[in-house]
């Protein structure tokens, strides 16, 4: 269920000229609600300035806390340019101002299945470092014997957030968290060379800075052409896909995103059979709704954020039916197996359709 709290901003941080750290107070009555896994996001509710209702998803960027309740939630925002909440986070918000914010989600969490001592790769990009930071803490945190390479790509040491949160993470594991910076617009003397990292660049340069056959997990945050080009990497190098997880941060613009799919014409007396908080109801797709649209016309409870593919906040699981997809940035290969689906990009493709949002 959907159900948005209102949370205090306890300290506010600026990063660098255009990102802020937030850190959100959670009351003790909540703190069961809001317990998450190293990786997950919070969904911030915001109405613009014509009042229509915005969603953004940002990573909580600190782990969690080892054995004792949830107090507080620390989020990084970037202003992007045109953006209607990053630009009044960076610019406006201050301490002890209220956000509504969803309890945690996503998929894009620490694997914990693996044997002790593990060595995990990320590479991020940008405002890429958020989940990842949280990922590193915990992973090193926990486990005495793991090691954790953390390669970032940002435009100029200056950009770069949590600067000072990742060094303080180096000091505190000398020798197991190996630190790296590769600027895109910044010359260096120290570090990997400057320029973006395509694929051919990772290609050469991974196995010169990890063994790349012993990697454990890697992990891959930023924009699509940085995740794009580290799995083309990483499968010329031979990592199978399933040690790879990564989330996507600002589909849809980009060059190489796929555009949405044409409307899927529905089938007469097609009908939608959605589960949502223990009610199941079915209802009749509009011409062209996704599944989403359809489930939020009936049930405007129903969780969403990025409507992009990006987030994975709407996630549900098809029990009967098909349907087309647009775009699976925030599933993982076994998530699609087990027949979970992204309802915002997804129309149905047989009369009937049955989905599970609290699966």
């Amino acid at each position: 269920m959907a159900a948005f709290h209102p949370l205090r901003i306890a300290r506010r941080e600026q990063l660098t000229d255009d990102a802020v750290a937030l850190t959100l107070q959670v009351p003790g009555d909540l703190a069961e609600r809001f317990r998450y896994a190293a990786g997950q996001h919070l969904t911030i509710r915001h109405h613009d300035a014509s009042g229509a209702e915005l969603r953004r998803t940002y990573s909580v960027c600190a782990p969690p806390p080892r054995g004792g309740p949830v107090r507080e939630l620390t989020i990084g925002v970037r202003h992007i340019p045109g953006g209607a909440f990053s630009g009044h986070a960076v610019q406006d918000l201050a301490e002890g101002d209220t956000l509504q914010v969803l309890p945690p989600a996503g998929g894009f969490t620490l694997r914990e299945d693996g044997p002790g001592g593990g060595h995990a790769v990320a590479i991020t990009g940008g405002s890429g470092i958020t989940p990842v930071l949280a990922m590193a803490a915990a992973a090193l945190d926990r486990d005495p014997a793991a090691r954790f390479t953390l390669l970032r790509s940002e435009r100029t040491a200056a950009a770069a957030m949590f600067l000072e949160a990742a060094a303080d993470l180096k000091d505190r594991h000398p020798g197991r968290l190996q630190l790296l910076y590769a600027l895109t617009r910044e010359e260096r003397h120290t570090g990997p060379a400057t320029g973006r990292l395509d694929s051919a660049r990772l290609r050469t340069l991974l196995p010169a800075l990890v063994p790349v056959v012993e990697v454990t997990d890697w992990y891959l945050c930023g924009p699509l052409g940085l995740i794009e080009a580290a799995r083309t990497a990483l499968g010329a190098l031979g990592v199978a896909r399933t040690r790879v997880h990564a989330e996507l941060f600002h589909a849809g613009t980009e060059a190489g995103a796929p555009p949405p799919p044409a409307p899927v014409p529905h089938a007469p007396g097609a009908r939608l059979t959605a589960t949502l908080g223990g009610q199941t109801a079915t209802w009749q797709p509009r011409p062209g709704e996704t599944v989403l649209e359809t489930t939020l016309r009936n049930r405007p409870d129903a969780p969403y954020a990025c409507k992009g593919g990006v987030c994975g906040t709407c996630r549900a699981r098809l029990l009967h039916g098909e349907v087309r997809m647009a775009r699976t940035y925030a599933l993982e290969e076994d998530e699609l197996a087990a027949g979970y689906i992204l309802p915002c990009q997804s129309h149905p493709a047989t009369a009937a359709v049955e989905v599970d949002y609290d699966t």
